[in-house]
């Protein structure tokens, strides 16, 4: 069956040239003609690895293209994932499947609701990959990469592909789990490299702050009944910092090329619950004010 790849940023792209090289059938979706042009002119994607550059003739063509669409990996920006989908609808396939690969809480729920007949399956990563240029893609640290539904536990027969593709990965009934617990570490520390404008390691500096949003994120985790999401939560937070200390966030990076972040489906996501259970979070709401108020500075979206 062929795997649809739904964005062609890092992670899709990544995605998109392993399974090609294990010899698994992969067809890019491309939002416009002048990005199927600039692909096509690439002659494919460039997946570089341990320093050794190999192009992988993928065939891409447009959302509206024909033909029904059986698995689609959905590898776009958590902001761009519902409004990316919806062209897809006529062609998906009775019974179709779709992995959602977003970062944060909120945007899986929005494709759910666009495609009720089909089986959603939620996905958490921690690989490393960065776009050296337009469809060339550096992979940049090996990690893992959970996947789950939560409506329908049984493991999909295509696992398979990955562990021949050399996707590191594993199947978990409490996939929400996974998802709840990076969203907190992702609002512990990206939005406080921001506005601190420091590396990871950086944050060593701001203890009772990383502190402080570590013991409302853990009330937040546990009142939204997410209590394993919430054990140890700031010994892990200071580990990553600790291990990540000469890194960008991922939300560091955004702002500093001026693109647009995922606050609303990190941050946002969080007071958002919060509020819904008429949980106060003093400091993650002002946390969150203030990033805000940060990006409206720099002109780029609160939303």
């Amino acid at each position: 069956m062929t795997w649809h790849v739904l964005g062609a940023g890092s992670l899709g792209s990544l995605w998109a040239a392993r399974l090609a090289r294990a010899g698994v059938p992969v067809r890019l979706l491309l939002r416009d003609r002048a990005r199927l042009k600039a692909y096509e002119a690439a002659g494919g994607l460039t997946l570089v690895e341990q320093g050794q550059a190999r192009l992988y003739p993928i065939a891409a063509e447009l959302p509206s293209g024909t033909g029904p669409i059986e698995r689609l990996l959905v590898a776009c920006k958590a902001y761009d994932a519902e409004a990316a989908v919806q062209p897809l609808l006529p062609r998906l396939a009775p019974g179709a499947e779709l992995i959602l690969l977003q970062n944060g809480l909120g945007s899986q729920d929005q494709v759910a609701l666009r495609v009720p007949h089909a089986r959603c399956v939620l996905a958490s990563s921690t690989e490393g990959a960065f776009r050296e240029s337009d469809f060339q893609v550096v992979f940049a640290g090996h990690g893992f990469t959970w996947l789950g539904d939560p409506q329908r536990p049984g493991a999909p027969q295509w696992l398979d592909e990955l562990e021949h593709a050399g996707i590191p990965h594993g199947w978990t009934p409490d996939i929400l789990s996974r998802l709840w617990r990076k969203l907190a570490l992702n609002c512990a520390i990206n939005p406080l490299t921001v506005l601190h404008d420091c590396r990871n390691g950086g944050l060593a500096e701001h203890p009772a702050e990383v502190s402080v949003l570590c013991a409302e994120l853990v009330e937040l985790l546990q009142r939204c009944g997410q209590p394993a999401a919430a054990e140890d939560l700031h010994e892990e937070v200071l580990r990553v910092i600790q291990a990540t200390a000469a890194n960008y966030s991922s939300m560091y990076q955004d702002v500093a090329n001026g693109r647009r972040t995922e606050i609303s489906y990190l941050l946002g996501h969080a007071c958002a619950t919060a509020a819904r259970h008429q949980l106060g979070l003093p400091h993650l709401e002002r946390l969150h004010a203030r990033l805000k108020a940060h990006l409206q500075q720099r002109g780029l979206p609160v939303t």
